[in-house]
């Protein structure tokens, strides 16, 4: 997993033009069962894809915490909102509250784990969205994704096999 993790960056900056591509043309010829795919195709990653191995989103990204994340992660830590939102989050330049720093402030390097797993951000728990509904709608955060998180990669060339254009 560390070796495709330092190669990740660079494999998923070479395929980026044709990905962008790809995606384009899905969204013009959008089939009615995308949905459905993109669940199949999500599920058998993750079945041979441990997270646990990787870790790579929670040592390089943020995700955005909206108010009721805030809320429940702060009574979990017995901490008010306010000192909870000035001791760990930022506003990016979308104005969505974002941790503060990377790796992530809950993630324990030493075995993948997150200390606020059970209440995690929404985002957290939808990551890496690849099995959503209207998956057509975030194609190019999957595109981003894909430098980041190897199970998103295959996804997407799992995609292009069984869906070409």
């Amino acid at each position: 997993m560390e070796k495709f993790l330092k190669e990740l960056p660079e494999l998923a900056e070479e395929k980026l033009i044709e990905n962008k591509k790809y995606f384009q043309k899905l969204k013009k010829r959008t089939p009615k069962k995308l949905d459905l795919i993109m669940k199949e195709l999500h599920d058998k990653e993750f079945k041979k894809t441990d997270c646990l191995t990787c870790g790579n989103c929670c040592k390089t990204t943020s995700p955005i915490f909206t108010d009721k994340d805030i809320e429940r992660i702060a009574k979990h830590l017995k901490m008010k909102v306010v000192k909870f939102i000035a001791q760990f989050l930022e506003r990016d330049a979308d104005d969505f509250y974002i941790l503060k720093s990377a790796p992530c402030t809950f993630f324990d390097s030493n075995d993948n784990t997150c200390f606020i797993y059970d209440v995690r951000p929404k985002a957290c728990k939808e990551y890496p969205h690849t099995n959503r509904k209207k998956f057509i709608q975030i194609t190019d955060l999957t595109i981003t994704n894909a430098s980041i998180c190897p199970a998103t990669f295959n996804i997407i060339e799992a995609l292009k096999e069984k869906l070409p254009l």
